[in-house]
């Protein structure tokens, strides 16, 4: 009894939770490809709900592109990215940022700077 419980729970959930399948599908309104024998690429597509991602890249070694679209919350998103020997740099207002370095991790590290260290040599002559 149980068990046809949570299979009509699981059922009456779906059908609440899932909307019109019409509302979730998307047309493609651009897409371009391009591979090249020296492993150059570059790609491009677009969709109708708002979706618009590109990237060129090198194999392996290099990739730039960027990518927008809007958050459930109706917040637009456009995000840019390099990959390469650094890693992945992300780009975007959206992204978290570091909280700002307090005065006095400043003023410290500028009186490091302007005093730098002098090697010292204790050994007798």
């Amino acid at each position: 009894m149980f068990k046809i419980f949570f299979v009509l729970s699981a059922l009456v959930a779906m059908v609440y939770c899932g909307g019109d399948p019409a509302d979730t599908q998307a047309t493609l309104l651009k897409y371009t490809n391009e591979v090249n024998p020296d492993g150059s690429y570059n790609y491009e597509y677009a969709s109708s709900n708002g979706l618009d991602v590109s990237e060129t890249g090198v194999g392996s070694s290099y990739a730039s592109g960027s990518f927008a679209y809007t958050s459930p919350e109706g917040q637009p998103i456009q995000l840019s990215y390099t990959a390469d020997e650094n890693g992945y740099q992300p780009r975007g207002d959206h992204l978290p940022t570091p909280p700002p370095i307090p005065d006095y991790i400043l003023k410290g590290l500028a009186y490091i700077e302007s005093h730098p260290f002098e090697k010292v040599s204790f050994a007798k002559k």
